[in-house]
């Protein structure tokens, strides 16, 4: 079965259903890796892709965001010269009540009867003004992990605007 349409999943509804253990069957995130880059202390510049509006971002997205971001900063910069995070967890499982299409599936489909539907993939959701991403790097390259974070805000189904936390001289 296809998957559904993104922006079934990132309008905030309800309460969040995160407890795992009570469910069957639930998909794996995914998201490859959380961080990436040489950590280190010794970072001038810090850049955080940060949320406008209240939302759910699907895993997919995430992950969709990171490879983007990590390409850019990767082959630019140099794996040595950055260090990347990925600031959410998606922890909240989403829901979907499958109908059966086509001949017969009248005969098949419940309706809503019962309609509590099952999981079908996770999303984390984020307040206005959290940071979904962050990056640490040298002055040098402040642009081109600018450029990063702008691409990866592409996939992001919220508006986003990119944050300087450290080295506020460096805006540009």
């Amino acid at each position: 079965m296809a998957r559904k349409p993104a922006r079934m999943y990132t309008t905030v509804r309800g309460q969040p259903y995160t407890r795992r253990e009570y469910m069957g069957g639930v998909p794996g995130h995914r998201i490859a890796q959380f961080r990436t880059g040489t950590p280190s202390d010794d970072y001038p510049v810090q850049l955080s892709l940060c949320v406008k509006e209240r939302c759910q971002i699907r895993s997919i997205a995430l992950e969709a965001a990171r490879v983007t971001a990590n390409k850019v900063l990767s082959k630019k910069i140099g794996v040595a010269n950055f260090y990347f995070r990925m600031r959410v967890y998606p922890h909240n499982v989403l829901r979907e009540n499958k109908q059966a299409t086509g001949a017969g599936a009248d005969r098949v489909s419940d309706g809503m009867r019962r309609a509590f539907g099952k999981p079908v993939g996770t999303a984390a959701r984020v307040e206005p003004g959290q940071p979904v991403f962050t990056v640490w790097t040298y002055p040098q390259y402040f642009k081109t992990a600018k450029d990063a974070l702008r691409k990866a805000g592409m996939k992001i189904p919220s508006p986003t605007r990119i944050v300087t936390e450290k080295g506020e001289h460096l805006v540009s």
